[in-house]
């Protein structure tokens, strides 16, 4: 039973949170338009992650000259949750609650989205987020612009099978959620493709692991019978670095043993001698080589603005994607506010840098290009493989429990709807 001094309590409370949003609502309109940008700018994560708060940091210029949005200037935030996966979280809540910021751009690892992901959650924030991930995930606080295993690891496998002819298969990655549930989604889809289980060899590795000589020792004994090994790598940030460095130093070539990386773009490569690499293969769905009028002039701002030096990569197209949606669901909405821009996202279209059209779909993730490209000398990619727009997937078709699942936000207000069921199935925010 409620009380009549609880009733009053419940009362002042409702009056306040109703001050509160008054007061927001108001700063909102007086104060510039807050961008929070959510990106490691130091640990092991920094040598990818720097280079995105620099594209969310030129796209909120770029914008701020066309004369801002909804007649404001815009500003952005920059924290640094410097590669330590709980800090995601303390600095999304801050992002949200002491900066007050509209929208976030951020993470890159799927354990740092986890992190904040409960965050973003409980105070109906909005994130962007840029990277290639293992879906099986859809929020309706978060627009994944980077790739789903549909739209890069799976078209990259077939490659191997197809094109190649790989019969044996080394998936190493870094050990978290991303490579284990993209590598365990790859298990499956390469025995649905006649490959046998003792034909994968699969190992992980500590984020910034250095010591790859028996690893890639194991690799090398894989292809002893004869039969042709190929590397699938969702090894993330610098161990990259040491990855390669053994691979030349064993004298493996892209002819011997071709790698495809997930996680390996013109920004890690820029760091590396790349005369050994030649040949070897990234997947992805933009390069800074795509021959385009929209990316040379993408391309030529970055280097006018950072410097000749400075390259372009995947994750950087997505923000520009994302980024550009969110101005123009904004500009629809006549509104920062969360849920009114969620509404105007989808359906939302802009042009790709590699000459198609990205869409919003409802299940929060974009229609994009699958481009395979070959590592050459100076660092950049031969584009050697390119698709139409492909549908991003949140869960994927090639495991039974996921198979069933389905998400649609614009029609069903559910990320996790279960077709054989018809329920909605509460996603579980976890790492």
């Amino acid at each position: 039973m409620i009380t009549a001094a609880k009733k009053s309590r419940l009362l002042l409370g409702s009056c306040l949170l109703a001050t509160t949003a008054l007061i927001g609502a108001a700063q909102a309109e007086d104060g510039p338009i807050k961008v929070g940008v959510l990106h490691s700018l130091s640990g092991t994560m920094a040598i990818s992650e720097t280079t995105l708060k620099d594209t969310v940091e030129m796209l909120v210029d770029d914008q701020n000259a066309k004369g801002g949005l909804l007649g404001q200037q815009l500003e952005a935030v920059v924290v640094d949750p410097a590669s330590d996966w709980p800090l995601f979280a303390e600095k999304a809540r801050e992002l949200l609650t002491v900066e007050e910021v509209d929208v976030i751009f951020g993470s890159w690892t799927s354990v740092s989205r986890k992190a904040a992901l409960p965050v973003l959650e409980e105070l109906n924030g909005l994130m962007f987020y840029p990277v290639q991930y293992e879906g099986e995930e859809s929020s309706k606080n978060v627009f994944y612009t980077g790739a789903a295993p549909n739209q890069q690891a799976i078209p990259a496998t077939d490659y191997f099978l197809e094109e190649l002819g790989v019969e044996k298969f080394a998936l190493l990655g870094t050990d978290y959620v991303y490579p284990r549930t993209t590598n365990r989604i790859l298990e499956q889809y390469l025995k649905d493709n006649g490959i046998a289980e003792e034909d994968i060899f699969v190992n992980y590795t500590p984020f910034g692991h250095s010591d790859w000589s028996s690893i890639v020792a194991d690799v090398v004994a894989l292809g002893a019978d004869g039969k042709n090994v190929g590397v699938i790598s969702t090894i993330n940030g610098d161990a990259n670095v040491g990855f390669y460095k053994e691979l030349a130093a064993a004298g493996i070539s892209a002819d011997d043993i071709p790698v495809v990386a997930f996680s390996v773009g013109e920004e890690e490569l820029s760091g590396l001698d790349t005369t050994d690499l030649v040949g070897h293969l990234a997947a992805w769905n933009y390069f800074q080589s795509a021959d385009t009028e929209a990316n040379a002039e993408f391309v030529a701002a970055w280097k006018a603005r950072m410097g000749e030096e400075r390259v372009t990569n995947d994750p950087m197209e997505a923000h520009y994607i994302g980024f550009n949606m969110w101005v123009n669901a904004v500009t629809e909405a006549g509104t920062t506010d969360v849920d009114a821009v969620r509404e105007a996202m989808w359906g939302q279209e802009f042009p790709n840098l590699t000459g198609g059209t990205a869409t919003m779909l409802p299940n929060h993730h974009l229609t994009k290009p699958v481009l395979i490209g070959e590592i050459t000398e100076d660092g950049q990619f031969d584009i050697i493989s390119q698709t139409e727009e492909v549908a991003g997937d949140a869960w994927t078709d090639f495991l039974a429990e996921s198979a069933v699942l389905k998400s649609d936000w614009q029609e069903l207000g559910c990320g996790m709807f279960n077709t054989e069921t018809e329920t909605c199935v509460q996603i579980e925010s976890n790492y």
